[in-house]
């Protein structure tokens, strides 16, 4: 509901009515707002309540900026940590997956439809967490988690170009980050991964300045961002 915007931003949320709502208590409702606060979606204010945060656009690309140095950390370390090449067969796989998701659409000089959206957002999620565990690190796992708790940062967040070039470069970064570690190249490989990130701002700002020109996850959150 805060993501679809059901709260603008900076409003307060009404706890009681909200369980109402919800048919709940107000008990697991204030659980709830707890949590989201911890995740940054809202903020506590007076007498106990919370409100809406409010993200500005330069927020959104420094939560993006940050999700790239983790994630290219964790690309170097998977790199450098990499004991056999059978260990990225999982990362394979969903790369491969999503090629074969777009791949109809691609050949037909067409972007992904709508409907592939969700899917190719869950697959690139997955993408991404795979390169995480890879990377055999507990804390820096822990660390892009809790950054990934702002939505604009999440990769199941997706935001895809309605371009084919837009597509075809998005899964090329895949798969050159996947050829790195595969060959234990490190700096190449957090290089590849910080850029992926930087493509991903790149298709956001095209939502925010052109909506009708990209194919936008609705759980991305964008009412929460002040124009």
């Amino acid at each position: 509901m805060v993501l679809r915007g059901d709260f603008p931003p900076g409003a307060r949320i009404p706890e009681i009515p909200l369980g109402e709502r919800l048919g709940v208590s107000r008990t697991p409702v204030r659980l709830a707002l707890e949590t989201l606060a911890q995740d940054g979606l809202l903020e506590p204010i007076g007498a106990g309540g919370f409100r809406t945060r409010e993200f500005t656009v330069r927020d959104i690309w420094d939560a993006i900026e940050a999700r790239g140095v983790l994630e290219g950390a964790a690309a170097r370390l998977a790199a450098e940590r990499l004991a056999d090449s059978r260990e990225l067969d999982p990362a394979r796989r969903i790369s491969e997956a999503l090629d074969r998701l777009v791949g109809p659409s691609l050949s037909q000089g067409q972007p992904p439809s709508t409907s592939d959206m969700a899917r190719y957002g869950d697959l690139n999620g997955a993408f991404h967490e795979s390169i995480v565990s890879l990377a055999k690190s507990p804390m820096l796992k822990w660390s892009i988690e809790k950054i990934q708790s702002i939505p604009f940062a999440k990769p199941t967040a997706v935001v895809l170009s309605r371009s084919v070039e837009g597509t075809l470069i998005a899964q090329a970064q895949h798969r050159a980050i996947l050829d790195a570690i595969g060959n234990r190249e490190g700096a190449r490989a957090e290089n590849l991964a910080r850029e992926h990130a930087r493509f991903a701002r790149q298709n956001l700002e095209l939502a925010l300045a052109q909506p009708a020109a990209a194919s936008v996850n609705p759980e991305l959150g964008l009412a929460l961002i002040r124009s």
